[in-house]
């Protein structure tokens, strides 16, 4: 499945509501949100910091999902193409200003 699976999914989904998408503004603020909120997750595993007993279990996976899903609307909004944003941004990092800036594997 690449992003463009998961963009029609998603429009798909939002189709069923008027109107579809909030606006793109909102859709930021909701990411940020999001990021956050992985940020806590990312902490209360690897950090010192603990849940609270009353917070919910999410994972790390959820919260990508949901930022993955924000990220799908904000494309979908903006009519950007995913898989063809990454296919370039991979061949950026492949062939680009960054395909000697780390250093390789033996």
């Amino acid at each position: 499945m690449g992003f463009g699976d998961y963009q029609k999914q998603v429009d798909d989904w939002a189709r069923q509501f008027n109107p579809p998408y909030w606006p793109i503004l909102e859709q930021l603020a909701s990411l940020t949100e999001e990021l956050g909120e992985l940020s806590r997750e990312i902490t209360h595993r690897y950090g010192i910091k603990r849940k609270k007993q009353e917070e919910k279990d999410n994972t790390i996976g959820q919260e990508l999902a949901d930022m993955l899903f924000t990220i799908c609307c904000i494309a979908n909004t903006g009519g950007i193409n995913l898989d063809e944003e990454f296919q370039r941004h991979m061949r950026e990092k492949e062939y680009g200003r960054d395909a000697n800036r780390f250093e390789r594997k033996d």
